[in-house]
């Protein structure tokens, strides 16, 4: 069975413990010795290959001479559908077709380790819920989507309102309610779980780890009342000096550093999943999806789904909408050059194993790049 928690310490007693993965500790005082978070035996090796670009260094150790090349998953007629349907030029094609091929090999590699989850049933209770929860289904057209929050899952969401008929289109204006109308994993009986899981296609969708915890930042405590009374106020009260018996905090002012603060401070698998890592989500390891895209290449993947699962062709994604403030580059820039840079290096452990299985290469907050 993995392990319920993830810790960045370097144990070596005796090297792993069957069922459990071996430790990384990095060099912190002892405040931040508590802090926990999932890692793989060779997390930091991989985190180094994608830092530095992809599987060069891989190849280079020899870490891929024993593996067979398997295709990009859900890619058949992929290439042709999405030239066909979309006119995308074939340079934007073929760039999406190898980050998938990357990010396949790389899952593989990681999640064939002995010591990682290699079935739903092997995780822990918690583990199994929270996933079985973020898994929603539709019989008709036999798929599974694991939603991931701040990852366009509220469109996806419209999708499968319209595919089971809960929706007339995906461009009605109505504010989406996130619980009815949908099929979720968790409500069926295990014998159910397992047919669906062997026999339908699974797919989820991907994004920068700093990028959508930033939007989720931006979001919750800029814009919704409820977070900023429920996490706001409690943040500001444990990590504001002079706040700790305020009760008239309002919680709509917190930083973004405090909000790194109290992440540093939680358990990945009790966080709440606006910011719980993409891995604890959707468990990838433990789920064999057949496609991962990305928010990247948003467009190109979601038509590349909709055609798998053979939706009706008046259903298509919906556009962004109006008011979605996006996370750009700049702004993502100026966040994360604006944090401490000690919290910036305690907090890319929480989220190491999405940057290395889904390949996004570790920012880059260096003072020369910074002062740009």
């Amino acid at each position: 069975m993995p392990p319920r928690n993830q810790d960045f310490g370097l144990k070596k007693s005796g090297g792993a413990r069957s069922g459990s993965v071996i430790n990384f500790r990095q060099t912190v005082n002892s405040g931040s010795l508590r802090r926990s978070s999932a890692v793989l035996p060779s997390v930091l090796t991989f985190a180094v290959i994608v830092a530095s670009g992809g599987l060069l260094l891989m190849i280079e150790k020899g870490m891929l001479n024993s593996m067979e090349t398997p295709p990009p998953r859900g890619y058949s007629k992929r290439s042709g559908y999405l030239r066909q349907t979309r006119h995308l030029e074939p340079a934007v094609d073929a760039e999406s077709q190898i980050l998938q091929e990357i990010r396949n090999r790389t899952i593989r590699t990681m999640c064939g380790q002995k010591n990682m989850p290699h079935s739903v049933w092997s995780l822990s209770p918690l583990q199994r819920k929270t996933l079985l929860q973020h898994i929603l289904v539709n019989d008709e057209h036999r798929f599974l989507y694991c939603y991931v929050p701040k990852v366009a899952c509220s469109n996806w969401k419209r999708v499968l309102k319209v595919l089971s008929g809960a929706l007339e289109n995906v461009d009605v204006n109505i504010k989406m309610n996130h619980k009815s109308d949908l099929l979720f994993l968790s409500s069926l009986k295990p014998e159910e779980i397992r047919y669906r899981l062997k026999h339908y296609f699974k797919f989820m969708f991907v994004r920068e780890p700093m990028e959508r915890l930033l939007s989720a930042y931006r979001n919750k405590f800029g814009e919704i009342k409820a977070y900023q009374e429920k996490y706001g106020a409690e943040i500001i009260r444990r990590y504001r000096k002079g706040h700790a018996k305020d009760t008239a905090v309002a919680g709509d002012d917190v930083t973004f550093a405090e909000f790194v603060r109290y992440l540093l401070d939680e358990d990945v698998d009790r966080m709440n999943e606006h910011w719980m890592p993409i891995y604890n989500l959707c468990q990838p390891c433990a789920v064999s999806y057949d496609f991962i895209g990305s928010y990247e290449h948003l467009e190109s993947d979601a038509d590349y789904v909709l055609q798998r699962i053979s939706a009706p062709p008046h259903v298509h994604f919906p556009e962004r909408q109006t008011w979605y403030k996006p996370v750009t580059k700049e702004t993502l820039h100026y966040y994360l050059c604006s944090l401490p840079q000690k919290l910036l290096r305690e907090l890319l452990p929480k989220y190491i194993l999405d940057f290395s299985l889904f390949t996004y290469p570790l920012p880059n907050t260096t003072t020369e790049y910074c002062r740009h």
